[in-house]
Formats: C-alpha cells, structure tokens, sequence
C-alpha cells in the first residue's frame, strides 16, 4: 500500500479531514451520499477512506480496481465528470455499486490531485438535480477536491516531519554521551549550512 492511502487510515488528523470533506461535499450538493477514494498504486485499487451518507456504516476500507468504473476513470484521466443518468452511461460499473448496496442514479466526481498526480477521487452520489445541473457546479466540486488534495498534502507532510523529528530524537536517545555532542553539533552544522543559504 503507497504512503497516502497509510497514512490516510492511520493518521487520526487525515481521517477526520477526509470525513469532513465528504461531509461537506454531501451538504453542498444535496447528495445522498459523499465518498472519497484514495488511490493504492501498488495493488492498483481504489479505497474507500470517507464516506458520508449510503454505506458510512462499511464501505471504509472496502476496495474496487483502479481502472473500473466513473472513479476510475476520473482517476486514469485527471478530469472531474458528472453524469445525470448512469443508467446509459457505459462506464459505470453497476457490479461495483451494487457491491456498496447503493446504486446511484447520478453521480459528480472530481479527482483529488497532489503533486505527484491523482492521490484519489472525490465522488458525490446522486446530488440534488439543480447541483448537477451546470458545469459552474463540476467546476465547483473541482476546486473542492483541489483545497482537499492540498489540505491532505499538508496532514502527510507534517506527519512525515513529526516522523522525522521522532526518529532523529531515538537516534540521539540512543546515543551516548559523546555521541549524542558530536550528533547535535553535526546537526548545527546543517541547520547553519542551510540557514546561509
């Protein structure tokens, strides 16, 4: 499993940003449901990690493969989409919602991309008929999940540094006496070399 989707299901901040996304995603459109998917790059699957509204109870964790259906493709592409009528839409994955127990009408999706590519997609499930009526609202759902994928960088960023910091402080823990000097003074070094520059 790649870092983002880790980190996503292990850090406390990052799940709760994700649930507040969806959350939010569900109020603004009217949705019956909200969800986000994170992208696995080493199993190629997309994952459930927030889900607001139909399936919240179990569809964390649950995982399809990256290539099928509307999110998948939103994640292949990099492009948000909305379809009114997934009955006449050949790319939805009907065997895949109904595995979730809820099979949408329509749906809105926008990738969450970060800046290594797409990290997941952000999916609205049947939202109100006026929310999916222009392209201001895809447009909107974009930018959402552009300010969610941005937010998410800066939750795994940061618990990469505390990891980091965590890790450089059981070092010199560990240490003794004159090795933990030479330590702190070699990190003074870089800490100078760096500020110079």
């Amino acid at each position: 499993m790649n870092g983002t989707c880790r980190a996503a299901e292990t850090d406390p901040v990052a799940r709760d940003l994700l649930q507040s996304v969806v959350d939010t995603a569900r109020a603004i459109f009217g949705a019956a449901a909200s969800s986000i998917f994170l992208l696995d790059r080493e199993a190629d699957e997309l994952v459930f990690q927030a889900v607001s509204g139909e399936g919240e109870d179990f569809l964390v964790g649950m995982r399809f493969p990256a290539g099928r259906g509307i999110a998948g493709w939103v994640a292949g592409s990099g492009e948000p989409m909305v379809v009114d009528d997934l009955s006449q839409s050949a790319g939805f994955a009907r065997d895949l919602a109904e595995k979730t127990a809820y099979v949408p009408n329509a749906l809105m999706a926008a990738p969450l991309l970060g800046p290594d590519g797409v990290l997941g997609v952000l999916e609205v499930l049947d939202p109100a008929p006026q929310a999916r009526a222009s392209l201001g609202e895809l447009d909107l759902l974009a930018l959402f999940a552009r300010q969610a994928a941005t937010a998410l960088a800066a939750v795994l960023e940061r618990r990469a540094a505390d990891a980091g910091q965590a890790a450089a402080a059981r070092v010199l823990r560990d240490l003794d006496d004159a090795g933990r000097a030479a330590g702190l003074r070699a990190l003074e070094a870089v800490r100078d070399l760096l500020a110079a520059h």
